[in-house]
Order: C-alpha cells, then structure tokens, then sequence
C-alpha cells in the first residue's frame, strides 16, 4: 500500500516515526511542543471515513500520543484537535498548552507565526519524543 503525505505537512513538519496506523509529525515550531499524527490512509478527510477498526486505532494512538505528552511536557492542558480547513489530508494535532505560553487561554492557530527549531533545539526534541515510540 503507498501512502502520500500532504506536501503541506511535509512542508511544516518533521517526521518522527509511526506506530501502527499514524506517522508521527514534529510540527516545526518551537513555541509548544505539538505532535501530528496522520493515519496512512490515503483519501481521507474524516475520522468517520476510517473503517471501524482503524478509528479505534486512531483514537488509542491519539490518546497515548497525548498522555504521554502530558507527561513528558507537564502540560496543563493538551489541546487536540482535527482541523482540516486548510490540510484536508485527515490529521490530529496534539498540542501541549501550559497558563503561561504566549496565546493562553485562546486557541494557537492563527495567533503567532511558527519560530522553527535551531538544530540543537531539534535534536534534543526529537531524542526526546522518540522514546514515545519505543514503548
């Protein structure tokens, strides 16, 4: 089965692996740590598109995608979300929202411009989030 990613989250992101049914994207921008999980499924906008298994698989992925998160980050709150406005390819956002960054309590899309990693940054965050998919 081939899949295609949307040139547009090849564009922004960074690739980190998979897990059974999702890639896992690094969005690249520094200000909040937030992953992207997209089914490799290929022309697929909707979660109810997905046959029942795969949505139940979606749903266990994002789930532990955003615990983990949770923890490793001490989030306050996990925003997730599945927009599709502007990427219609079916993706989850799993972003980690504390009291203190720069939008809260408002949503992030739209609000600031992406500030991507520096090299550095970028390799001790993805060493970072790679154990998610060692467990």
């Amino acid at each position: 089965m081939s899949f295609t990613l949307h040139p547009t989250l090849k564009k922004d992101c960074i690739k980190l692996g998979h897990l059974e049914l999702c890639q896992v994207l690094l969005m690249n921008d520094s200000q909040f740590p937030w992953l992207i999980l997209v089914p490799e499924r290929d022309n697929i906008t909707e979660i109810h598109q997905l046959p029942p298994k795969d949505q139940q698989q979606l749903i266990y992925e994002s789930s532990y995608i955003a615990e983990q998160l949770a923890n490793l980050f001490h989030a306050d709150k996990m925003n997730i979300a599945a927009l599709g406005n502007m990427v219609p390819q079916l993706h989850i956002h799993h972003v980690v929202r504390y009291k203190t960054d720069k939008v809260w309590p408002a949503p992030i899309w739209g609000k600031l411009e992406a500030i991507a990693y520096t090299d550095q940054e970028l390799d001790t965050t993805q060493k970072k989030l790679k154990t998610l998919l060692l467990n």
